[in-house]
């Protein structure tokens, strides 16, 4: 799945075995991202809000973390 975090940038979530693993997206280059720790436990319905209460510092007011079509 992947995300825009407030329009500011974009984060792809993958599971692989029974992890979450989430990569950071910018101008064509994919980087994993090693300091994002996503529960394995956690659904995919729920990866919005987590990743919003993460990186809520970079919102202003009324701005969300968004699903991105694939």
């Amino acid at each position: 799945m992947k995300f825009s975090i407030y329009g500011r940038f974009q984060i792809e979530v993958r599971r692989v075995n029974d992890s979450w693993v989430a990569y950071r997206s910018e101008l064509g280059k994919r980087n994993q991202l090693d300091e994002l720790v996503i529960p394995p436990d956690l659904i995919e319905q729920e990866l919005a809000t987590y990743l919003d209460d993460i990186f809520h510092e970079f919102s202003k007011h009324g701005e969300n973390v968004e699903v991105m079509p694939d």
